[in-house]
């Protein structure tokens, strides 16, 4: 091999090395930012803006859309969710960041926001109670495209209405299948509900029939 040839290989092999191991480098100094700060955020409610600010920064250090959510403290532990916020290309961040996370007495780590019961919606001058909701799910190219049937809908409101529904679907079905097993997403005012469609508590059984297949 000539002189040449050997420094590229070599410089590839450090590329390689170095520029892999970057995002492990990230992720472990995330969490060790964690552990020395275990007894701040597990009590965070003591100053929860100026802490939920602290844990923002260090997470846009790996990425600018990851966000999180804290559970209730139960049983002396609470649940921490790692989440992209909906953006799929932060996915594979929240993936490698739950992946790095150490086992920790205090903490649950979750990775994307779970399935949850939904809650009422205000948005954008828009309120909508959840359990007033209806919803439809179909085949769509290997995916379950999906109508969602609000009360109140207005054509003028249409952004609103329709960002209220994402909230309750993501709800329903959790992050990550509604980012990555939802076809087409449709509202449409309650008043036109499809004769088979179903309270937003029984979606995630339709759902899960469709995308299971």
């Amino acid at each position: 091999m000539s002189p040449r040839l050997a420094l590229a290989a070599l410089v590839g092999v450090a590329m390689a090395l170095f520029g892999g191991s970057a995002g492990a480098d990230q992720e472990s100094s995330f969490w060790q930012w964690f552990q020395k700060n275990d007894a701040m955020l597990f009590d965070f409610e003591r100053d929860q803006e100026h802490i939920f600010d602290l844990l923002a920064d260090e997470m846009h250090k790996i990425d600018p859309a990851l966000t999180f959510e804290f559970g209730p403290k139960a049983d002396g532990r609470r649940e921490f969710v790692i989440s992209a916020d909906g953006i799929l290309s932060a996915f594979p961040k929240v993936e490698r960041l739950f992946a790095a996370a150490p086992q920790m007495a205090h903490w649950t780590v979750i990775k994307f926001r779970p399935r949850r019961e939904p809650m009422n919606v205000q948005y954008g001058g828009v309120s909508v109670a959840a359990d007033a909701v209806l919803a439809t799910a179909e085949p769509d190219k290997g995916k379950a495209g999906l109508v969602v049937y609000l009360p109140g809908f207005r054509e003028d409101k249409r952004s609103a209405f329709g960002t209220v529904a994402f909230l309750m679907l993501d709800q329903a079905l959790g992050e990550y299948d509604v980012e990555t097993k939802v076809g087409f997403i449709e509202v449409r005012p309650i008043e036109k509900a499809a004769p088979n469609a179903l309270p937003l508590s029984k979606l995630p059984e339709a759902f899960d029939r469709i995308t299971s297949h």
